[in-house]
């Protein structure tokens, strides 16, 4: 879901009294500067964008989920009057397979079919309904064959791709094997397939240049890599292929998968025309990646004064036909298996394979959440048979800085795990619903929809989740970013999108606190600036943050120099505040603009973290540059005649590093629980054979505003990360991890049953 969702979340609720925000920089609450634009329907979307001379494109995409392929006749198609061009597998000069992380997935089909909705061909019209037609004019000649949708099966399945079924296993091996607890408990997992749902489907226009190239204005959260990876396909240099970022209608994870992209350029550069695509809703269900479904077996080893003593785990992820981001999330997954909680001895097998369901990739959070939902699980089971309170089960293993992770890598960030849980543990539950006709919507299911009052079962639920932020086992994370004076307005150019997680406005805040300048802009986004990375994990908070404050600092140095040197003092004795310079004895004191005086600085700088290594063969690598935490108390009420669920209150505490703006960071924390509820209870892109069965957003339920519960962020931890800018931490995935399984642990509390996949259907929830 987008992470502009609405939630009915009451006003967030800290420790402590709290200091009157600032009117700008860190720590104020700035509204985003597109804020207008986008109420009044005016902001640019690649959907609304329009060339001269404008071709429509429609794809064509298998009915199948296994299939080989005999032949493709585009004759018929081609006759169509209004037709322009018919793009197949053949009309690719460069690269016919793309990827982000294995160069697996074919632009078009060719011999092979590997999942429902694969593109097999792309066309060119001058109508969109004509290209539609057009599309379903070609005659594909297909020999159905038997799908391999059980992820168990694909070990011993025929190859479903060249590479293989099997994309990555990592065995991490921790402690001694031969250890065992006085208390065992065990559980087998299911979570199912969740898709990013964006508020706005794939939109794009491909502009042929007179150069040979091509111009394509998407929606892209990783601008440089899907230039690079449309100029292999093309057969171009990069430098004949730019990426123009439109607004981006809401964000979990990689937003523009290119294989909506490539067809696009493909057709440009074969007609000579500017050509757009506006996916139907269908196509996006059918185009993108979703969270990988995914089953967990776990046993779990406590002594019995409820110290964890051993984690043992089986971790299988579905990719469906291709790789993509499917080595990363099970490392992430692998890596947090047991939690955030402190395990001397921990053996994990994890594994991702192809099979022919829809293809898998980045959705937030992904690894960590699925394993959160089974891990919480296990402590709840053994807080039931040591006799324990749920909560105090968890105090007494909660992970701390200076703690070893299973990976063998020591967390070194702030980790305040137990403060979180004793936060939320400690906060009012809320009262019950009065068992009047008035309140009947206050009751699971709405008017009309509950059973008897007497059948709801209350539920308090716990869990702790951690994520884990920038990219991992030794990826390249750098961003660049240039600031610029001049007129008294600051601008800052930097390639990182803004996805709705804040980036632009949080630049804005750096400037205006480094220069005191409070008309800050930002420029809009292509690939003729320097790269800054993909939208993910934080990195643009944390890597493309730490760019803009550097080159703003270089700036500020340029802007103080001349003051400094003209009464003999350093710098580092002037300050910047509310627009005005002053030295620390009060002898100098002008303005911004003054020492300006009419003069245009400038500075580009870069900032990339730490590096970090993969894992080995054994699992262990300090493959992480930090983490985040969360702690979320849920509470519901559950109809156990008829198994309808009411999420009534989610209690949220998070480690965040520092509040860098006090809106925007609770409007990302109300989503990302918002998020996680839809993953919980409702949403799960079912299949029947490798067959998407919705592909809609009338069969595939997302949270709406009146599904959501109310959220109390109970308490924000500003512990600051010292090797991160500002202190900062990444905000949504963390709750995104965390409230699903806080809400399969309160159901667990009201109806006493076990509660082992998500979302948590009806029958799961009935009292036997």
């Amino acid at each position: 879901m987008s992470n502009d969702a609405a939630t009915t979340a009451t006003p967030r609720t800290v420790d402590g009294p709290q200091p009157q925000p600032p009117a700008h920089g860190l720590g104020a609450s700035l509204p985003p500067a597109d804020t207008r634009a986008k109420t009044e329907g005016t902001f640019p979307y690649a959907a609304d964008l329009w060339a001269e001379g404008l071709l429509w494109a429609a794809i064509l995409r298998s009915p199948h989920p296994h299939a080989r392929i005999g032949s493709i006749d585009t004759s018929a198609a081609l006759e169509m009057p209004g037709v322009r061009a018919v793009v197949t597998h053949e009309d690719i000069p460069g690269d016919s397979s793309y990827g982000r992380r294995i160069a697996d997935r074919p632009v078009f089909a060719s011999e092979l079919v590997r999942h429902h909705g694969e593109a097999i061909a792309a066309v060119a019209a001058d109508h969109p309904d004509t290209a539609r037609l057009a599309a379903a004019a070609i005659a594909v000649e297909y020999e159905v064959l038997e799908p391999v949708t059980d992820p168990e099966k694909a070990f011993a399945a025929d190859p479903l791709h060249p590479d293989g079924n099997l994309i990555r296993h990592i065995p991490l091996r921790y402690g001694d094997p031969d250890v065992a607890g006085e208390v065992i408990v065990e559980g087998l997992y299911r979570i199912g397939r969740q898709d990013p749902a964006p508020i706005g489907a794939e939109a794009g226009l491909a502009v042929p240049r007179p150069d040979g190239g091509v111009e394509l204005y998407v929606a892209s959260t990783d601008p440089h890599t899907d230039r690079d990876l449309a100029a292999a396909c093309f057969g171009l240099e990069p430098d004949r292929v730019k990426v123009v970022v439109t607004g981006v209608p809401g964000a979990t994870g990689d937003r523009e998968d290119p294989g909506f992209q490539l067809p696009l350029g493909l057709l440009a550069l074969k007609t000579g025309c500017p050509v757009k695509l506006t996916a139907t809703r269908e196509e996006s269900f059918l185009g993108h990646a979703h969270r990988h479904p995914t089953l967990l077996r776990y046993r779990h080893h406590a002594d019995a004064e409820g110290h964890l003593v051993k984690v043992e785990a089986q971790l299988l992820l579905d990719a469906g036909a291709y790789a993509d981001a499917s080595s990363e999330s099970l490392a992430a997954a692998v890596a947090f298996a047991c939690g955030p909680y402190v395990v001397p001895h921990a053996f994990i097998e994890g594994w991702a394979v192809r099979t022919n369901n829809p293809p898998s990739g980045h959705v937030r959070g992904e690894g960590a959440m699925q394993v959160c939902a089974a891990y919480e699980a296990q402590m709840d089971k053994l807080a039931v048979k040591l006799g324990l309170d749920p909560t105090e089960l968890r105090l007494r293993n909660a992970l701390a800085t200076g703690d070893i992770l299973p990976t063998g890598q020591t967390v070194t960030c702030p980790a305040p795990v137990a403060e979180l849980l004793r936060a939320v543990r400690d906060f009012p539950l809320p009262s019950l619903p009065k068992d009047t006709p008035e309140n009947d919507w206050l009751l699971p299911g709405g008017p009309e929809g509950a059973g008897e009052p007497g059948a709801i079962r209350r539920g308090v639920g716990y869990a702790l989740g951690m994520v884990h932020m920038l990219g991992a086992e030794g990826a390249d994370e750098v961003s660049t970013a240039t600031v610029k004076v001049h007129d008294g307005i600051a601008t800052v150019i930097c390639a990182a999108v803004e996805t709705g997680q804040g980036f632009t406005t949080l630049a804005r805040q750096i400037v205006q606190e480094t220069l005191g300048i409070e008309e800050v802009r930002v420029a809009s986004v292509d690939t003729d600036q320097p790269p800054a990375g993909p939208a993910a994990h934080g990195r643009h908070t944390w890597v493309s943050g730490g760019a803009v404050e550097r080159a703003a600092k270089m700036v500020r140095t340029q802007l103080l120099q001349p003051l400094a040197h003209k009464f003999g003092m350093s710098t580092e004795l002037l300050q910047i505040t509310d627009g005005k310079i002053t030295s620390y004895d009060g002898v100098l004191s002008t303005t911004v603009t003054e020492a300006l005086d009419g003069k245009e600085l400038w500075a580009t700088a870069q900032c990339r973290p730490h590096p970090t290594e993969p894992l080995d063969e054994s699992g262990q690598g300090d493959a992480f540059v930090g983490m985040a935490f969360c702690a979320i108390r849920a509470v519901v009420d559950v109809d156990i005649e008829l198994g309808s669920i009411r999420v009534v209150e989610m209690a949220v505490a998070q480690d965040v590093g520092r509040v860098l703006n006090p809106a925007q960071l609770a409007t990302r924390i109300e989503a990302g629980v918002t998020q996680g509820v839809g993953t919980a209870l409702t949403e799960n892109l079912r299949t029947a054979r490798g067959l998407v069965r919705h592909p809609d957003l009338t069969g595939y339920a997302l949270p709406t505003s009146l599904d959501a519960p109310d959220i109390r962020i109970v308490k924000l931890v500003e512990e600051r990360d010292v090797v991160a800018p500002f202190g900062a931490k990444a905000a949504s995935a963390a709750p995104v991890v965390t409230s699903p399984a806080a809400v399969a642990s309160a159901v667990r509390a009201a109806t006493g049953r076990p509660i082992n996949r998500l979302p948590i259907r009806p029958q799961a929830a009935v009292a036997q």
